[in-house]
């Protein structure tokens, strides 16, 4: 079974003027996991969709989706799951792949219907205007960067996935961030950049804490507080940092204009409101 939601873009002087509630309404997503379904949030910033399967009683076929306003789901779309859980199995193309915790498939344009089997699986899809190889990327394939300093409690390692040095994708872009015991702030100094969103999951969260993901311009700052395995959208205007009362992990991913990692605008801390 799979159930659809619709996030439509806001602005940021509308979203000056919403509630803890609206703004949960418009960018906070909870509720994403749920055995035997695939939930999809299709959100009009840049026509990115994130979502899950969890095939956990049989099969999940991930293909028509009336969404996306074509015949098949992957039809101007490529797509990347992470998986979370055990071991799973993810047949596309006529080939089955096996993913392991923790690591990535990409599925490039035009592949056709997705069955996954097993495992937990956290979804990301963006439109495409060319076909790229499917490809699994495990851990030792991935590109990790140690960054942060304990002092600052900001020690963490980077681990990118989709990622022009990795695997080769259209204009999604995807990996995550784990934390060091006793560090907690992600993305800080803060930045924004205009020309794409990011959506962040945040999971490995323990059940009794909590990350206060930071959003909003740089001068009218707003925050959500992420419980485990809940995501964001981070419009293309919006900082986007945080902090947890515990250690965490957080999948980050894009797609827009521009796929250089470089491509930041940063925000100086004294001008933050």
């Amino acid at each position: 079974m799979t159930h659809v939601q619709t996030r439509y873009a806001i602005d940021p002087e509308t979203a000056k003027t919403f509630d803890t509630a609206k703004l949960r309404d418009h960018f906070h997503v909870s509720d994403l996991f749920a055995e035997d379904e695939i939930r999809l949030v299709y959100s009009h910033y840049d026509r990115l969709i994130m979502g899950s399967a969890v095939p956990a009683s049989g099969p999940l076929v991930l293909d028509n989706v009336a969404e996306t306003g074509t015949s098949t789901f992957l039809e101007r779309r490529e797509m990347a799951a992470l998986n979370l859980g055990d071991a799973g199995t993810i047949t596309v193309g006529g080939q089955t792949h096996q993913v392991g915790n923790g690591e990535v498939l990409y599925i490039g344009m035009g592949a056709g219907p997705v069955t996954l089997e097993s495992g937990r699986f956290y979804l990301l899809s963006a439109p495409a205007h060319r076909t790229c190889p499917t490809k699994l990327i495990t851990l030792a394939d991935a590109r990790r960067i140690e960054m942060g300093a304990r002092e600052t409690a900001n020690e963490r390692v980077i681990i990118q996935f989709l990622h022009p040095d990795v695997c080769e994708s259209c204009q999604l872009l995807m990996g995550y961030t784990q934390f060091a015991p006793g560090s907690v702030w992600n993305t800080m100094p803060a930045h924004v950049h205009d020309r794409r969103m990011e959506a962040y999951l945040y999971f490995d969260v323990p059940q009794d804490q909590r990350v206060f993901h930071i959003m909003g311009t740089p001068e009218e700052t707003r925050h959500i507080v992420m419980a485990n395995e809940e995501a964001v959208i981070s419009p293309p205007w919006s900082i986007h940092c945080g902090a947890g009362t515990a250690s965490y992990t957080f999948c980050w991913a894009m797609a827009g204009d521009n796929v250089d990692f470089t491509d930041m605008d940063m925000v100086a801390m004294e001008d933050l409101r």
